[in-house]
């Protein structure tokens, strides 16, 4: 690059003012017609260009390489229809055309598939591509080609769009005439009070043209409680559905609609809804029959928990006893017995019967409202007494129909230690219980000295005293649910006699499991997430080798075999890497697990559309490109002329270069300037002299 440049000896105006002097006595000449003018004009010339001191400048020039960015969209969406081939072929190609570009370089960048099974945002390719542009100068960015189905859910809007440095292009994958049906959670409650009421919002959305046979999909609803229901919904209709939450803990409803023949995706025709179940208040009804000395341990473990509402009645004197004492000296208040057992029975969450014995208080009408409660979801604790074992036992009243243990009039009276049952070390409410012991191995755990004979009749006996007589005893009801143990010295644990036992957690977790706590279940298949890996649980009283189906959101399947242990449990990893819904059976248990987001954005719209990019294409200057319209062009255009046309691209060249070298010379040198003065001014002399 060849340039003047000036490097003056005198201050501009200094010289501008030379010339003006040196001007005024050649303009005087000029007006009175002298000779020699033209020479003196040349000579004062010569001055004033030497005072200016011109030189030619020649630059080494080293021009940079313009640097443009590929963001390849590798999201979930891509891989729905041809659109993976379609983004495949044209990354080859335009690799191919941009090796040809003179002066420039290519980053590529895939983004879109980093979410994973972890929370998912959509797809972000301009936050991957801001990464690129980092460490890229401005002025050297030739500008951007997105390789894309066009839903992009990060695109900057406005000003922020205008700053981008140089054209955005969007090349679309996809038939933007293909459709999709979707069913989407709407609006649903993160928890809910069990026993209450809850409402989930569904909405079924379609794109494209639909098939009208298909246009009104029928909804399957799996509840929580595994009944199920259906129900029609037009396109674009919210329908509400609401349920009791029975348990506490994850509720999982699951809604989907069928697939149709030609439809892009049907991976989101299924929608899950999680609502955590949360327990108000505990209402625990606790009847003792007669004051004893575990009547304060049972007291004391209820009230230590602030979630529970505690009632609690202890019969101090049977009606028969009559001792004159008077009857305002009786009772601080009346047995509210038609109140409690007949019009708020099914307000409480557990009934406990301590050492109760049939004494005329509760009529049997009452004793069969409870046994109703049970069957209908109720829980019952009983916790026997010697009476258990004589005429006046609550088995020969109507709760003999619930009661698992029938007494054989029988009691046991030596010291022994309980022991957990083959299946006690295997159901939840036992399993694991600090002290129990390896198998065979006695209890670390003080003794009892009073068991009840019974035969039991049905339901799991946990816990065993001497010849193996049962000690506690589970059993399901109809919809409800009762424990029993069969000795009232569990208070002898909580003194710590003999170094005590775990009464306290024993208790705890018979209580929860009486009512449905979700952890306690005997026979459950679980999976959760844990890093990137679906860590599959199942928990049962008997052995099972039978391995988990697990399946993907995208409909394959894996199978997972699960390595037994000693508390009932065997657990088994699969790797995931794809957010959605998964369904887990093992042919009698099913489970789902929701990975990264319940209802992901990505799979929100899947319809391919310029819609998202065409603004910030038109903020910069870039173009939108369909892939399926047939080839297309690169080319290099300055800054000033446009970048996109109907089937090609521009990349802008913006010239930018470094200075490896300069050489100077000066265009009057002192022997020429000496030499040109000498000449003018003699040809002037000798002009004028004439």
């Amino acid at each position: 690059m060849t340039s003047i440049s000036f490097a003056p000896l005198l201050p501009w105006w200094l010289i501008a003012a030379a010339a003006a002097l040196a001007l005024l006595p050649v303009a005087v000449g000029l007006w009175r017609r002298a000779s020699g003018m033209a020479l003196r004009f040349a000579t004062f010339a010569v001055v004033v260009a030497t005072l200016a001191n011109p030189s030619l400048v020649q630059e080494e020039r080293e021009y940079l390489d313009d640097i443009a960015v590929v963001v390849i969209d590798e999201s979930r969406s891509i891989g729905f229809g041809d659109r993976q081939a379609e983004v495949d072929a044209a990354a080859a190609e335009l690799q191919g055309q941009l090796d040809d570009l003179p002066r420039l370089q290519v980053r590529t960048v895939r983004a879109g598939g980093e979410g994973g099974a972890g929370a998912e945002s959509g797809t972000e390719l301009f936050k991957a591509l801001s990464v690129a542009l980092a460490d890229i100068p401005p002025d050297r960015f030739a500008g951007a080609i997105m390789v894309t189905d066009g839903q992009v859910h990060d695109v900057p809007e406005g000003a922020a769009a205008a700053r981008l440095p140089g054209p955005i292009h969007g090349m679309i994958a996809g038939d933007p005439d293909a459709y999709d049906r979707r069913l989407t959670v709407v609006q649903a409650p993160g928890y809910g009070i069990v026993g209450n009421e809850v409402t989930v919002t569904l909405r079924v959305d379609q794109t494209g043209p639909v098939p009208a046979e298909a246009r009104v999909p029928r909804v399957q609803v799996r509840l929580p409680d595994g009944t199920e229901r259906s129900l029609d919904m037009a396109p674009g209709e919210e329908r509400s559905l609401t349920f009791t939450l029975d348990r506490g803990g994850a509720n999982v409803a699951e809604f989907s609609i069928p697939a149709l023949p030609e439809e892009l995706t049907a991976q989101n025709n299924t929608a899950v809804s999680v609502i955590n179940g949360v327990r108000d208040r505990l209402r625990v009804l606790l009847v003792t029959g007669e004051p004893h000395a575990g009547e304060r341990v049972w007291r004391n473990l209820l009230k230590a928990d602030p979630s529970v509402d505690l009632v609690h009645f202890t019969i101090l004197r049977p009606p028969e006893k009559q001792d004159g004492t008077p009857i305002m000296e009786l009772s601080l208040i009346a047995f509210p017995i038609r109140e409690l057992f007949e019009v708020k029975v099914d307000e409480f969450d557990l009934i406990i019967f301590d050492r109760y014995r049939r004494r005329g208080i509760l009529p049997a009408t009452y004793l069969e409202n409870i046994a109703d409660y049970v069957r209908s979801g109720g829980a019952l604790l009983d916790a026997s007494g010697p009476a258990y074992a004589f005429p006046l036992s609550l088995w020969r009243t109507p709760l003999s129909q619930v009661l698992p243990g029938e007494p054989t009039g029988g009691v046991i009276v030596e010291g022994f230690r309980p022991e957990l049952s083959e299946t006690g070390r295997r159901h939840p409410v036992s399993a694991g219980l600090p002290g129990a012991g390896a198998p065979g191995e006695e209890p670390d755990w003080g003794r009892w000295f009073r068991l009840i004979d019974v035969l039991p009749q049905g339901g799991e006996t946990l816990m065993t005293g001497p010849g193996g007589a049962p000690v506690l005893q589970l059993d399901r009801v109809g919809e409800g649910r009762v424990a029993q143990i069969y000795s009232d010295h569990a208070w002898l644990w909580a003194r710590g006699y003999e170094g005590g036992g775990p009464q306290a957690e024993l208790l705890r977790r018979a209580a929860h499991w009486l009512m449905k706590e979700p952890d306690l279940e005997e026979e459950a298949l679980r999976a959760e997430l844990q890093g990137q890996s679906l860590t599959v649980t199942r928990q049962s009283l008997e052995p099972d080798e039978n391995p988990v189906t697990v399946t993907f959101p995208d409909g394959s399947e894996r199978q997972v075999v699960l390595q037994p242990r000693a508390d009932g449990t065997a657990t088994g990893r699969l790797p995931v890497d794809e957010p959605g819904i998964y369904t887990l059976t093992d042919g009698s248990r099913d489970a789902i697990a929701a990975v990264g987001e319940i209802n992901p954005r990505e799979l929100g719209e899947v319809q391919a559309t310029d819609a998202r990019l065409t603004p910030v294409a038109e903020a910069t200057g870039g173009g939108i490109l369909w892939l399926d319209d047939g080839g297309f062009r690169l080319r290099r255009v300055d800054l000033d002329a446009g970048k996109a046309g109907s089937d090609w691209l521009g990349l802008t060249s913006n010239d930018r270069y470094l200075v490896t070298g300069v050489r100077q010379t000066p265009l009057l040198p002192a022997l020429l300037v000496l030499a040109l003065l000498l000449a003018g001014l003699l040809l002037a002399w000798r002009q004028e002299g004439r």
